[in-house]
């Protein structure tokens, strides 16, 4: 927790507390249903939490914004943003069952109002949104696939709408073919060894 209040030190009370029962909250699910591997419960905050409000780092979501967290898995990047977005709406998606069920339990203990869990691939969504994040779940010409057509036409933020993706490594390769795309270095943001080839990925998709 004391991560969290190092780089994002403006929280209220309410999110100090949210974000202070998700290692109880995990742990426990985690004993029932493995949606984190064992080594990294103990790394929770560092390698889950502080990751997913990587993308916070990068955009502050508005009032009102819609997003879809397309492979959320237990919930990242989609269930930090919440707590620290209040104001926006979360859209948190998997195909795995046993994974949305720790989601909504998670939403629902800490009573998380503005997120919707639901067991579904990105390409039956119908709606659009905002912003689509995701964090690594596979390539970047594939992930374009299943989402380029789920952005709202008209943007409300400085970034136009598109794709805010966590990934590592060197993505040049598979970025090539993307004139437009933006990488954000998170070791530029937070100081933990973990990220030191870490990155959010923004692509603004064209509205078709």
């Amino acid at each position: 927790m004391e991560q969290i209040l190092h780089y994002f030190p403006d929280l209220t009370l309410l999110q100090k507390e949210q974000f202070a029962q998700l290692y109880a909250l995990y742990s426990d699910w985690n004993s029932k249903i493995n949606v984190i591997s064992r080594k990294d419960i103990d790394e929770l905050y560092t390698r889950h939490v502080l990751h997913s409000l990587g993308i916070a780092k990068v955009m502050a979501f508005k009032p009102g914004t819609s997003v879809i967290d397309v492979g959320t898995g237990g919930g990242f990047p989609g269930i930090p943003l919440a707590i620290l977005f209040p104001e926006t709406n979360f859209y948190l998606i998997d195909v795995i069952a046993k994974k949305i069920k720790v989601v909504n339990e998670v939403a629902k203990a800490l009573d998380l109002k503005n997120v919707k869990a639901e067991q579904k691939r990105a390409e039956s969504v119908q709606e659009e949104f905002d912003f689509i994040v995701s964090r690594a779940v596979t390539n970047m010409p594939d992930f374009v696939k299943w989402v380029k057509d789920k952005t709202k036409k008209e943007s409300i933020h400085e970034f136009k709408n598109g794709i805010l993706y966590l990934k590592g490594g060197d993505l040049s390769e598979e970025l090539a073919v993307y004139q437009n795309v933006q990488l954000f270095e998170l070791s530029n943001f937070f100081e933990e060894d973990f990220f030191e080839t870490k990155k959010v990925v923004y692509l603004p998709l064209k509205y078709k």
